[in-house]
């Protein structure tokens, strides 16, 4: 975790990925055995888990201070365990940040079939409506990796396992060979 970090981080470990908390846990054991940095920003519980830019800027800021570059930015909408959906205003205001700092943000959505309290927006359609509105080409470069699942919906068996992906601009090479 960032909070203790060693003064001889592996080339891995100055790989940071910024991940709300609380979050399914299956992140911070991803990173930790991938050697990367778990850059951790706190959702607000008192305003319904909501996300503040301005502490990711933060989080972003100190870790480069302490000589670890933030690559990716995860948003978990509907949150797992909270359940809270990210309002538009917060996910536009999260893809400026992603697209201010460089940083792919990676979409967890796969618990949008069971929400029952508010509406469900998707970052890949907010980010849509950012570059159809965007003329200095902000989000134009802003990689989206947009994450849903077969066996959370209404119908899913949590034992049973299946999901997909889609990827927003990434170069094709990436997969092409």
């Amino acid at each position: 975790m960032l909070e203790n970090p060693s003064l001889n981080l592996s080339p891995r470990e100055m790989t940071g990925f910024l991940i709300p908390i609380p979050q399914y846990p299956l992140y911070t054991a991803t990173l930790a055995l991938n050697n990367s940095t778990a850059l951790p920003y706190y959702l607000n519980e008192s305003d319904n888990w909501s996300v503040d830019s301005d502490e990711l800027i933060k989080v972003i800021e100190n870790a480069k201070a302490k000589g670890v570059s933030p690559r990716c930015l995860v948003l978990i909408n509907p949150g797992n365990p909270t359940g809270a959906i990210l309002k538009k205003e917060a996910i536009a205001d999260l893809l400026t940040v992603a697209a201010k700092y460089g940083l792919v943000v990676i979409a967890d959505e796969v618990y949008q079939e069971n929400v029952y309290k508010g509406e469900f927006v998707s970052v890949k359609k907010v980010l849509m409506e950012l570059q159809s509105l965007d003329k200095q080409g902000i989000y134009a470069n802003v990689q989206l990796a947009s994450l849903h699942s077969t066996s959370k919906g209404i119908s899913g068996e949590c034992g049973q396992r299946g999901g997909y992906m889609e990827l927003v601009n990434f170069d094709p090479s990436l997969w092409s060979n």
